[in-house]
């Protein structure tokens, strides 16, 4: 498994949380932590930025993705709203969840709750060409969802 350094400083009156930690070997993402200072009610439908108490420092050519933590989506209906929100490289604020309740009910955001996962991933910037036509393609110009059978 490779790993890349991150250093990563909690904000402060956050010392109290645990920084973000993968939880197990094999896992690809880390979970975050909300740093709410009282409970935060997130009525059904509503949005709201959950702060997460921390700043990291990527290495130039790598992203941190934010992404929904699978057991909250499928039980409560919790999701992050821009997934995958992209952290840049160059970004040094404290790290936000989008965090949106499309669930059946209420649900309280507590301090120290995970809330959602932070997934670090390489980097591909394109070199756009303009050009004045592009080659066929079996599939053409054919719509969204459309494979030609």
């Amino acid at each position: 498994m490779n790993k890349i350094p991150v250093k990563v400083m909690k904000k402060q009156g956050c010392e109290d949380l645990p920084l973000p930690k993968y939880m197990s070997a094999a896992a690809s993402g880390m979970d975050l932590y909300a740093a709410v200072d009282v409970a935060t009610f997130l009525e059904r439908g509503e949005i709201k930025l959950i702060p997460t108490g921390i700043h990291i420092e990527l290495p130039l050519g790598y992203e941190a993705q934010v992404r929904p933590r699978s057991g909250l989506a499928l039980k409560h209906g919790l999701t992050v709203v821009n997934t995958p929100g992209t952290i840049d490289s160059d970004y040094r604020g404290e790290i936000g969840i989008i965090l949106g309740n499309f669930g059946k009910e209420r649900f309280t955001v507590e301090r120290g709750m995970r809330i959602a996962q932070l997934v670090i991933q390489p980097v591909v910037q394109a070199e756009l060409i303009e050009v004045e036509r592009l080659e066929d393609s079996h599939r053409g110009a054919g719509g969204f969802g459309h494979t030609g059978h």
